[in-house]
Parts: structure tokens; sequence; C-alpha cells
């Protein structure tokens, strides 16, 4: 599919329990890509528990994409280590997104996606109507590691107008 049908906000908020790649601890980071685009969380230092806070915009080009995080810990003089991956798939997002939910009252869960083959979700994940737009909190369990979560959110941002929204519904 060529050009861009949507903006997506992914919110990456926390690790939890993370695994331990130092003597007692961790410097914790997360690379994030999609398709081509490749985008990276800051360090934190000593700490198996990170509060990351931090938001990325990724351009979405064709839904079946999935969002890939790696989770590394920083290392001055030898290669960073591995401490696990995970896997989003945006597709059963989007089509919750794209119900037209304006009727739900504030808060509302519209969706709750399940856990599969195609996501590393730990549980079921709610997408909740919030501000107008579908806001979908993850838990992600880390694999190819002995532990780790990440908690991230994400968030549509409806700025390319109805044309595309059409287009995309279309791919779904």
């Amino acid at each position: 599919m060529d050009g861009i049908y949507g903006i997506l906000k992914l919110r990456i908020k926390r690790g939890i329990d993370l695994a331990i790649r130092d003597l007692l601890s961790s410097d914790p980071y997360v690379v994030v890509t999609m398709g081509s685009q490749k985008l990276k969380t800051k360090i934190i230092y000593k700490n198996t528990n990170p509060e990351w806070n931090e938001e990325f915009t990724l351009m979405v080009e064709d839904i079946k994409t999935p969002i890939r995080l790696n989770v590394f810990d920083k290392d001055t003089f030898t290669p960073d280590d591995e401490m696990g991956e995970a896997i989003i798939d945006i597709k059963p997002y989007v089509e919750c997104w794209k119900m037209e939910l304006e009727s739900l009252p504030e808060g509302s869960v519209a969706e709750r996606i399940q856990p599969s083959e195609n996501n590393y979700l730990a549980d079921e994940s709610p997408c909740i109507w919030r501000h107008g737009t579908i806001i979908q909190h993850m838990v992600l369990t880390l694999r190819n590691v002995e532990c780790g979560e990440l908690i991230c959110e994400l968030e549509w941002l409806n700025i390319l107008g109805s044309m595309r929204l059409l287009e995309l519904q279309q791919q779904l």
C-alpha cells in the first residue's frame, strides 16, 4: 500500500521486573521499530523497574506491520545485552478505533483485545474511549528472556481525514 494511513502515538510507560544483566541491576532502554521507522527511549541507569514515560509518533503505512519493541541493557565496553522483545499487532486496535464510538460515555471500555500468537499481551488489553479517541492500555510479556514486562499505550491520531480512514477500512 502507498501512502500514510494514519499516525499512532505509542507511550512506553515503564518496565516491570526486567532481567538483570549487570552485577546487581541493568541499564535498560527500548528500541521501537515499525517498518523502516526506528526510535529509542532514554537509558534508565541501574533499574530493573524503569519508568520511561516517553511518547513516540509512528506513521502507519500498512496496518499489517507490527510494532516491535526490543529491550537492551546499555554497556560501555561491550555490545549492549539483549533483555527481551515484544510485538504489538495494531490491526485489532485499528478495528476497534474504526467502530465510530462517539456516543460512548467517557472512560467506557469499547473492546478487550485478547493475547494471541500475533501479539505479546500478558492479559486482555482494554481499549478505552477517552477524549474523543480510543486508548489501548497493554501489558506486554517480554520473550526470549527469563523475566520482564513492558507497560504501553496506543492512541490513534486522527489528523489525516476521512478519505484515508475509508481506505484504511478497506484494508481490514
